[in-house]
């Protein structure tokens, strides 16, 4: 006999597929990249794959090689990039595996080659050009370089360069003159290594806001990730036609009676002002409850919309019932897709001063995920 989860992740893969759909639309002939790093966003990975490759998504995304080969354990053949590995990496299994891997350094290049001559196969790379962001990739200065050891590697036998990328810095304001660069810094690039040889399967840049509002970005493939979960940054897209996949909730595990003038949880942060009940829900920050929610984010509860009282604590927060019916057991819902009147995700990270992604990938392994 198994009980119900105290706290429980409940993901819509009807709506993950819905928005492949949508953003399948938007990239117009280029292909689509589902991103399922992170555990799928902490919605999980390999049944985010699934749904997304059902939905026509071509291609999945990782961050690490590990991540990849969980996907192909899962029995997944998609094509899968995963572009985020260090000196040392696990080249070899990557290979052997057929996994797409990045290179943004002429260190990479070099050992991914040499893993290859190892695995006897040859190595599918994408190069990553830095165009502006200033995080991964190779910077103009450097990038002819990259270009050309991945082409005598390429000339040994030992890969095949099959894309070229890179990722935009502020595609959230998509006719921002820095993202417009950016593009423009791409295409030099792409024309740099064709002009060298390089004969690409595809180009890639769009992520999820440029896949919905930069058609100059979307090249042959594009790079969703945040919108595959139907999120996005806090941009004017309300009409994409996204739904949120992700609802966290939990049950009460205790209401009592307090009177007024009670202080509650660590440091008093919250009083309550009149005779009446608090609720306690079994989340906090170990779960992935911002401890800076208390006081500032709501949840719904009893009815009706309420703000965590005090404190959020490693493994729970309050809520203040006042006189609204609530016992041990009924639901609290933190964020869903906001249809019965619940707060949003977008909600939560309004009110924290953070994004979407960093809520819905901070959810727990303590959490049930529960698949619709």
């Amino acid at each position: 006999m198994t009980s119900d989860p105290a706290a429980v992740a409940k993901v819509d893969l009807e709506a993950v597929r819905d928005n492949v759909a949508v953003l399948r639309r938007a990239a117009g002939g280029a292909e689509v990249m589902a991103v399922v790093k992170a555990d799928g966003y902490g919605h999980g990975a390999v049944e985010v794959a699934r749904a997304a490759l059902a939905a026509g998504a071509r291609w999945l995304g990782t961050a690490s090689i590990d991540e990849a080969l969980r996907l192909r354990r899962a029995g997944i053949r998609a094509p899968v990039l995963c572009w985020l590995n260090t000196p040392g990496a696990r080249w070899s299994a990557a290979i052997a595996a057929r996994i797409d891997v990045s290179a943004g350094d002429v260190w990479a290049v070099e050992e991914i080659a040499s893993a290859s001559g190892r695995a006897g196969l040859p190595a599918r790379v994408h190069l990553k050009a830095d165009t502006g962001l200033g995080r991964g990739g190779a910077p103009p200065s450097q990038w002819p370089r990259l270009v050309d050891a991945a082409l005598k590697a390429q000339a040994d036998g030992l890969l095949e360069v099959v894309g070229l990328w890179s990722h935009l810095g502020s595609a959230d304001t998509p006719r921002h003159a820095r993202t417009l660069r950016q593009v423009d810094a791409f295409r030099e690039a792409v024309d740099l290594a064709e002009r060298a040889g390089v004969r690409p399967q595809v180009r890639h840049l769009a992520n999820s806001a440029a896949v919905l509002a930069l058609p100059e970005a979307r090249f042959d493939l594009v790079r969703p990730g945040i919108a595959v979960y139907g999120l996005w940054p806090d941009v004017p897209l309300t009409r994409t036609g996204l739904r949120p996949a992700m609802t966290l909730a939990a049950r009460l595990a205790q209401v009592k009676p307090v009177p007024a003038r009670q202080g509650v949880s660590y440091g008093h942060t919250y009083t309550t002002t009149r005779d009446t009940r608090l609720g306690l829900v079994p989340l906090g920050y170990a779960d992935g409850v911002p401890r800076h929610a208390g006081n500032v984010a709501t949840v719904l509860a009893a009815g009706r919309r309420r703000p965590i009282a005090g404190r959020v604590c490693m493994d729970q927060f309050m809520l203040d019932l006042g006189d609204d019916e609530a016992a041990a057991g009924d639901e609290v819902v933190l964020f869903g897709p906001g249809d019965r009147g619940e707060p949003t995700a977008m909600d939560w990270a309004r009110a924290l001063g953070t994004i979407t992604n960093e809520l819905v990938t901070g959810v727990g392994a303590r959490v049930a995920r529960v698949y619709l």
